[in-house]
């Protein structure tokens, strides 16, 4: 049984066929007779809000045969004191996989470890593997050809602003690295990459591919893609208006996207704070493809789907 709770869960070449996957799924989309989960029942138990996440993999389960049953943790005994283990094994015996959106990573691997089904990872407070996955395909049907999407990621460099040690920017991290990408990481010194990812990277036998650079125009310099999330995140709040004066200087304008290469793309995990962490007229440009990458994440997320149950 096969989980995907980090990007390193599936080999270069498993993340090669999901790239090949995803790229069929989208072209052929309602006439490809794919019925890869049909007859199961795959819970989907979040804990988190969710716009994107939760309609993709809702839509995709249906595409691929199973009948989605959404969860929210609040409505659940797990919210009340049951501990995940009993979760784990009570939903194991009535579901076929389980996809997960909660705060704490070690919550989520319990739920593997504990389960006998499946476990997927659609967003935790260390790592958004999905996503990564989506935002890497999104650039390789740009770049590569079908049969070697994986391949045109090799050596091209993404630079990350922002909070530095989010999840978002560990996931591009780890991903970053499995798929051979230079990975440039650009935020206030208090914002740099932790200890966590980078012992985990080690830890996955990969090396380290990435850098940090506090100063926002040497980090974009010759940069393929430019790449941002929100300054402030679910649970931090609190923080907002300190996070929003401390980000200031790393919002992506016309200005950094001058000091990329020619033609180079900017990309946002959405939702967006235009004006914040993200200039309008950048927004609204030609180089932005934040829904695209919206959009394949229904296809990206079958595919992740097809692979676990191959």
């Amino acid at each position: 049984m096969k989980h995907f709770l980090k990007e390193t869960d599936f080999s270069y070449d498993e993340a090669a066929q999901v790239f090949e996957l995803a790229a069929a799924l989208k072209k052929d989309r309602g006439s490809l007779g794919v019925d890869t989960l049909k007859g199961q029942t795959w819970g989907m138990l979040f804990s988190k809000s969710s716009t994107r996440t939760r309609v993709s993999f809702e839509v995709g389960l249906n595409e691929l045969g199973a009948n989605p049953m959404f969860m929210e943790q609040k409505n659940m005994q797990i919210d009340r004191g049951e501990s995940v283990s009993d979760t784990a094994k009570v939903l194991s015996r009535f579901l076929h996989g389980l996809i997960i959106r909660t705060h704490g990573h070690e919550i989520i691997e319990e739920f593997a470890k504990a389960g006998t089904i499946p476990v997927v990872n659609a967003l935790t407070d260390l790592l958004h593997p999905c996503q990564i996955y989506t935002d890497a395909f999104t650039l390789a049907e740009r770049w590569g050809k079908r049969g070697k999407l994986i391949e045109s990621l090799k050596g091209r460099k993404l630079v990350y602003y922002g909070d530095c040690a989010n999840n978002m920017a560990n996931s591009w991290i780890l991903g970053g690295a499995l798929f051979g990408m230079e990975i440039v990481l650009s935020g206030p010194d208090a914002y740099a990459p932790g200890q966590e990812i980078r012992d985990l990277v080690k830890s996955e036998g990969l090396g380290e591919n990435f850098v940090f650079e506090s100063d926002p125009f040497k980090a974009a310099k010759d940069a393929d893609v430019l790449y941002t999330d929100v300054w402030v995140s679910m649970g931090q709040e609190e923080e907002a208006a300190e996070r929003v004066e401390t980000f200031k200087p790393y919002g992506v304008s016309s200005q950094l996207m001058a000091e990329a290469k020619k033609g180079a793309y900017f990309m946002h995990c959405l939702p967006a704070h235009v004006g914040m962490e993200v200039h309008a007229d950048v927004y609204s440009s030609d180089a932005a493809i934040v829904f695209d990458e919206a959009e394949n994440r229904l296809h990206t997320q079958k595919a992740i789907l097809s692979q676990l149950v191959r």
